[in-house]
């Protein structure tokens, strides 16, 4: 199978060749470029061709085309900052009074710098990439945003305190969102990631996601001109996942650690949602092969029997400290227990 014939077959809840490998070592390339993280993230030639690179490297299926997680924030004004050994983080808020929020201007976006240079990467991307490999845009959801927009202290008390400006400040987020998604699916991308870490229950009550996330979603993923997958930043997802599967999302992330049994996971989502993970891209820094084979084949024998699973690190950026030989363990393994019929 070629990689998308794999990845849409997954999708499709059937059982390919073998399980999908999607790893995305956003900084790697720069490494071995030698070039700064500023000049590489900023040049969307070099970001797709690093995309190139790391796919034929470590032999995954699918392209993340993304550049970094504030280009949004960046996009409503935001100072990013660029560091050596890791990747740029929002400055400071740009929504310090609730008359910012009642003011507030979406970007435009085709004249905004930031979100043009990410859309240029895509179509560049799908222009040059070797094969029909799929792309998969990124988009923070309306709920998740705020937390760079305004500072996650100030930003919880906006949610407790005064829900008409949190409503305006989600309506505004929300035109954007899908704004940007579907530039992104016009520029190329196959479907786009919905990254949502605040609607897990690591970070805010299920009651409240259900009145705020959950909601959202439901509105949001099925105006998306194309597929959507639900990503939580490594959070919990266990205890929402019935909730998320009334969203309109084809697929779910799910946290590589804790309390998150797998196995229950692999029931709820069978048949229903593809399942994402479970790698975790902090623990993997000092992994050896021997654990990165151990460690894969427990994963594939809990999530990818009957299919639907795609195996990937848990929070959808893998640290530049992770190293080369622990990719390709990832994906050595991945092919040697992987191949379908599982073998349990």
């Amino acid at each position: 199978m070629t990689s998308r014939e794999r990845i849409l077959t997954t999708l499709s809840h059937k059982e390919p060749d073998r399980v999908p490998l999607i790893l995305n070592p956003t900084m790697h390339p720069a490494r071995d470029l030698d070039i700064p993280l500023r000049e590489y993230f900023k040049s969307p030639e070099l970001v797709a061709q690093g995309l190139i690179t790391s796919r034929e490297k470590f032999g995954t299926d699918a392209y993340i085309g993304f550049h970094y997680t504030p280009v949004e924030y960046e996009a409503f004004g935001g100072n990013v900052i660029f560091r050596d050994d890791g990747p740029p983080n929002s400055g400071r808020p740009v929504i310090n009074t609730g008359e910012i929020i009642d003011n507030l201007q979406v970007p435009n976006i085709h004249e905004t710098p930031c979100l043009q240079m990410v859309l240029d990467m895509i179509r560049i991307l799908k222009a040059t990439s070797p094969d029909d490999a799929p792309i998969f845009g990124v988009a923070l959801s309306p709920l998740s945003l705020p937390v760079m927009q305004m500072g996650f202290e100030d930003y919880i008390k906006l949610i407790y305190t005064d829900e008409i400006r949190f409503q305006k400040l989600i309506a505004a987020n929300s035109r954007f969102f899908l704004g940007w998604a579907t530039a992104q699916i016009e520029a190329g991308a196959d479907g786009i990631i919905y990254y949502d870490p605040v609607s897990s229950p690591t970070i805010i009550p299920h009651e409240l996601y259900r009145k705020t996330g959950l909601k959202i979603a439901q509105n949001l993923i099925p105006q998306v001109p194309g597929p959507v997958v639900s990503a939580f930043a490594s959070a919990r997802v266990l205890p929402i996942i019935d909730d998320v599967l009334t969203t309109g999302t084809i697929g779910v992330a799910v946290w590589a650690g804790g309390n998150e049994d797998l196995n229950e996971i692999k029931v709820k989502c069978s048949g229903k949602l593809t399942i994402i993970g479970n790698l975790n891209g902090i623990e993997m820094r000092h992994w050896t092969r021997e654990q990165v084979f151990s460690i894969v084949k427990r994963t594939i024998r809990s999530l990818a029997l009957g299919g639907g699973f795609i195996m990937s690190d848990n929070h959808g950026e893998i640290p530049l400290q992770v190293p080369d030989e622990v990719l390709y363990a990832i994906r050595d393994a991945t092919r040697e227990y992987g191949g379908y019929p599982i073998s349990v």
